[in-house]
């Protein structure tokens, strides 16, 4: 009866694990990797050592390496403070820090992102990748035109190897095997007396993806970096609005290849802020509704159009996107000098201090005041708000909403230091040249005041008013091209790897030949990419299905009924080769 043949065939030697040496054409091009040619002894020359340098830099593991800097390389740039973001906390860390600031700054570390260094690695990646990319895709755009290559002349020297004698003509073996491997999508042909099969080509589409879409990435990074732009501006409800200039942002950045007129032309006002709070429950105070309404117009002469702007749900104008951040809230405050002359009044946006929104700021009036006697002074008043105020709970507000509001007033007189042309925060008092109100008892003037309440200065120097209460919302904007492109290479490269990972490249090669005896000898091997168990699991389903269309011829001296119960051939490793 017909016998499956297992390993290596009879009379010959056990072979070692299969090479290119050994299948020729058959074991080749598996993959796209460069071959990597014996070293040459002799002396390189200056063309040789270039030529050298330039493979070692276009290699796989020279490029893992050079991510696996560019890595570290971003770790300083998260821990320690970017003169690039925050230069307030650049400058508190060389104050706290005297010995390490001057070598983190020599080093760059306060720049990383635009250090030279950090450029060094991202650009060496960027050569290697393109360097290891660009030979392979042409190599395997060539694979995908050719055709695979026929089989060896020893199938027996393959990892996974069956064969079997039958009736059927060579002819018909070789055409329901053809049949048989493009209805299961490989790649086959006829080549002299067997079919040549190949299956698996995503894998190496899959490789290829996964370095281009790297590429994609690093060129969207940069280049984001280079023409971005972001900035913030605190809008006050009823209270004007932002158009996107320059001069309209409270503090702005930008990539070192920005230029003004990179920014997208738009302007909105905010008309109202929305919020609501749990107010029972272990999440009492927890924001359930945060949102801004706007209107909003697009260039020079864009009509007007209104939207509402949430957290994580920004205004999408062009490249820029407008990001609700930040909320608190803007007493209503009104200052009049003694003789009742109104000298100020505006909503004063007030920092918030913790959850609840306990806020602190300072009202300044500049100019248009005077005194008792007439005399032209500043006025500089601390300010402590508290959206909720609860009897025993003072110094800090008990919810976020506006339930009992209690806004706490401490007045000074003097200078403000506006004048000397060093710069200070509108929500901090220089009180270097101030002097505090004080009552008839001799102590500081301070009052708590709710909505429409007033504080007489003393001596007829005023009064201040509590008119009411605003909301403000902070907003960011931001702008920075390619950040489409680097989500699109993000998602490609995820694919690309599974892909890579998941997919195996794999050949099968179908010989059908007339024996000695003039019955045809079938023989299936398959080889793959890698050294996997589904390679011979797969030959093994596929050896069964030609067999069910070439069944096994009985021997001479077998028994004709025997022929009829032959088994399917079982499809194992060949002996001597590794099957790890």
């Amino acid at each position: 009866m017909s016998k499956s043949t297992v390993g290596a065939a009879p009379g010959q030697t056990p072979a070692a694990a299969p090479d290119d040496q050994d299948l020729g054409a058959a074991g080749s091009q598996l993959s796209t990797a460069p071959v990597e040619a014996p070293p040459n002894l002799p002396a390189l020359g200056v063309i040789g050592w270039a030529r050298w340098v330039w493979r070692q830099l276009t290699s796989m593991r020279v490029a893992l390496l050079l991510l696996l800097l560019l890595a570290l390389g971003a770790i300083p740039g998260s821990l320690i403070p970017q003169s690039g973001q925050d230069i307030t906390k650049v400058a508190d860390f060389e104050k706290t820090h005297p010995t390490l600031a001057p070598i983190y700054d020599k080093l760059g570390l306060f720049n990383v992102y635009s250090s030279v260094w950090f450029s060094a690695i991202y650009i060496l990646l960027f050569v290697s990748l393109v360097g290891c990319i660009v030979p392979r895709t042409w190599q395997f755009v060539g694979q995908l035109r050719g055709r695979p290559p026929g089989a060896p002349k020893r199938l027996t020297r393959l990892p996974a190897y069956t064969t079997w004698r039958t009736e059927a003509e060579p002819e018909q073996v070789r055409e329901a095997a053809l049949a048989l491997l493009k209805r299961r999508r490989f790649r086959a042909h006829l080549a002299g007396d067997a079919v040549a099969a190949e299956k698996g080509y995503l894998r190496e589409v899959g490789n290829l993806a996964f370095h281009i879409a790297l590429i994609v990435m690093l060129v969207a990074f940069a280049w984001g970096q280079l023409f971005k732009s972001e900035g913030n501006k605190l809008l006050v409800e009823g209270n004007g609005g932002f158009s996107n200039t320059l001069i309209s942002y409270d503090d702005f950045k930008s990539g070192s290849l920005f230029t003004s007129d990179d920014l997208t032309p738009y302007s909105f006002s905010l008309n109202d802020f929305t919020g609501t709070y749990a107010i029972s429950g272990p999440n009492k105070g927890t924001p359930r509704t945060y949102q801004a309404s706007l209107t909003y117009s697009e260039g020079a002469y864009g009509k007007d159009k209104k939207t509402i702007v949430k957290v994580n749900h920004p205004l999408e104008i062009g490249d820029s996107k407008v990001y609700l951040t930040a909320h608190g809230y803007a007493p209503v405050i009104t200052v009049r000098d003694g003789k009742g002359k109104v000298v100020f009044r505006d909503a004063v946006p007030l920092l918030p201090l913790d959850g609840n929104v306990t806020s602190t700021g300072v009202v300044k009036v500049l100019d248009g005041y005077k005194n008792a006697k007439g005399v032209r002074e500043q006025l500089g008043i601390s300010a402590f708000f508290l959206p909720t105020y609860t009897l025993g709970s003072e110094t800090a507000s008990t919810f976020p909403a506006l339930l009992n509001p209690v806004l706490n007033l401490t007045p000074y007189f003097g200078d403000l230091g506006i004048d000397s042309g060093i710069p200070q925060s509108v929500y901090q008092l220089d009180k270097t040249h101030m002097k505090e109100f004080k009552d008839s008892k001799g102590k500081q003037v301070r009052e708590n005041l709710k909505p429409g309440e007033s504080m007489k200065l003393p001596n007829g120097a005023g009064s201040v008013t509590y008119e009411g209460t605003k909301e403000w919302a902070n907003f960011q904007m931001t702008q920075q091209p390619g950040s489409g492109w680097a989500l699109t290479g993000s998602v490609v490269t995820i694919f690309g790897l599974t892909a890579s990972l998941f997919i195996q490249r794999r050949r099968v090669w179908v010989r059908a030949a007339t024996g000695p005896d003039g019955v045809t000898v079938v023989e299936m091997a398959g080889l793959g990419r890698s050294e996997s168990a589904k390679v011979p699991e797969e030959l093994g389903d596929l050896a069964g299905i030609l067999y069910e269309q070439a069944p096994g011829a009985p021997d001479a001296d077998d028994d004709p009924a025997d022929s009829e119960a032959s088994p399917d051939p079982q499809v194992a490793p060949a002996e001597g080769a590794d099957t790890k």
